[in-house]
């Protein structure tokens, strides 16, 4: 599914050299999304199938503070084709053929994906038969995860478990409010040139907040990794810098360029704190199809958010664009909050079940069918709680990591 999504994205890309007007634009803008939308929730299925929740945090961050990588490279491309002068090829003819290059490279990552990504450990062709058995137990491991590797059938049960789950509703709103802040990754580039900086010199200053998601995105995980049960404060204090950033832009002279960029640079820390969030809230949800409703519901709230938030950058507002930066503002005072708050539930629930008594018998067992004999009476076998898709609610010797 990731495979023709990357594929149809490929296609797409290309697809914008043969845009001719507006309307054309958005059909392709249009379908980037649809094939884009897989993407984060698909890698988050995968990452958590072969790695535990200990390490899916700094595997998480790395694969997403790629997006920074990104932002960089294209940035000096633009930098680069802006300068190229050509007789009969003006400069924004350029985008065309890159658009086409990109989609060309990207058509060729569909096709390796499609035949060198494993599914799950159990089908990897890169470990040996004993090390998928391996793999799939570290992951299965009591102490470990007990968040389960793929089942192929869609339980409404656990749909109905995940939609009635106050953290999933929870992670949905911060998921919302850091989606509504994105918008102002949209209208940067507008807002430096707005500062009084060239054509130019906004394109390469523009490239500087990709370095920044690397920089605070590989700090962020990697404290998160080194202190145990850290992800929430680490989260919440990516977002002081943010407000920092807001206070620089709102009140310094409009003569401060320095300091107004500055600000900007700074209001767009928080993306760790979102990282960590969608990693968190991954690694703290079990049961399949549990994860794979609970993973869309923060995805499509964080989309909601980032639909809704360019309606607030409105002509009348600029050019200190007080009300917009006023919203920002007060979404990162909440969603730092949301995240101490889901912390203190979290560990309530922990509590209530390290007192809960233990039955010796059927400690890390569940009874469980296994076949019918001919003269119809039932077998029944004791299975490891961690090899069932058994849900976080369900499983009581599963702990939420904090």
């Amino acid at each position: 599914w990731i495979s023709i999504n990357i594929f149809i994205w490929a296609i797409t890309l290309a697809c914008h050299a043969a845009c001719k007007n507006f309307v054309g634009l958005v059909v392709v803008r249009f379908l980037l999304g649809v094939s884009e939308g897989s993407i984060t929730a698909g890698f988050l299925i995968l990452s958590s199938m072969f790695y535990t929740r200990t390490e899916q945090t700094l595997r998480f961050g790395y694969w997403f503070l790629m997006n920074g990588v990104g932002r960089i490279i294209s940035g000096f491309i633009s930098f680069g084709v802006s300068h190229i002068k050509t007789a009969g090829f003006e400069p924004w003819q350029w985008s065309d053929m890159l658009m086409i290059i990109t989609g060309l490279l990207t058509s060729i990552l569909a096709v390796s994906f499609w035949f060198l990504f494993p599914d799950s450990p159990t089908n990897a062709w890169f470990l040996t038969p004993d090390e998928r058995t391996k793999a799939v137990q570290r992951i299965k491991a009591p102490q470990e995860n007990q968040t389960g590797v793929e089942n192929k059938h869609f339980k409404m049960k656990q749909m109905i478990e995940a939609m009635t789950d106050p953290k999933t509703w929870l992670f949905s709103l911060f998921s919302i409010l850091c989606g509504v802040t994105s918008s102002l990754g949209n209208q940067q580039s507008l807002i430096i040139a707005s500062f009084g900086f060239t054509t130019f010199q906004t394109t390469l200053l523009s490239c500087f907040p990709g370095a920044i998601d690397i920089l605070t995105i590989f700090t962020a995980v990697r404290l998160a990794a080194r202190r145990r049960n850290s992800r929430a404060y680490v989260g919440a204090a990516y977002f002081v810098p943010t407000w920092l950033g807001i206070l620089l832009v709102i009140l310094l002279p409009w003569s401060n360029q320095a300091g107004l960029l500055v600000g900007i640079y700074l209001s767009a820390t928080f993306v760790p704190g979102f990282v960590l969030a969608l990693s968190w809230f991954n690694s703290i949800t079990a049961g399949h199809t549990k994860k794979v409703v609970t993973n869309a519901a923060f995805l499509s709230a964080g989309c909601i958010g980032a639909a809704v938030g360019p309606f607030m950058w409105k002509a009348q507002y600029k050019p200190r664009d007080y009300v917009p930066w006023a919203i920002i503002g007060a979404s990162h005072v909440i969603c730092p909050i949301l995240l101490l708050t889901i912390r203190a539930v979290l560990a309530r629930e922990n509590r209530l079940r390290d007192a809960e008594p233990i039955d010796d018998e059927e400690e890390d067992y569940v009874r469980v069918i296994a076949g019918i004999t001919e003269d119809g009476n039932r077998v029944e076998v004791n299975v490891n709680k961690e090899f069932l898709d058994m849900t976080d609610r369900q499983n009581r010797d599963f702990r939420y990591v904090l």
